[in-house]
């Protein structure tokens, strides 16, 4: 299952926002450098769905705002 994300990485709060089944705007505190805000994300989205982290993968938007992750 792909999942859409739009990140918001050194907020303030961590949400996830669901806007439908599959797309999210998820916000974490983690800083956008080195991939420590992408980590948290799907670290989030792990929680969100309730799969282990290790069953989410990022698929593209490594470096940009707009992400997709795959659920295997």
């Amino acid at each position: 299952m792909k999942i859409f994300v739009k990140a918001k990485p050194s907020s303030k709060k961590e949400t996830v926002t669901p806007i439908d089944d599959s797309h999210f705007i998820i916000a974490v505190k983690a800083p956008a450098r080195e991939g420590k805000a992408t980590i948290a994300i799907a670290e989030a989205l792990a929680a969100h769905c309730n799969v282990p982290f290790s069953r989410v993968r990022l698929v593209s938007g490594f470096s940009s705002k707009e992400k997709v992750f795959e659920i295997v």
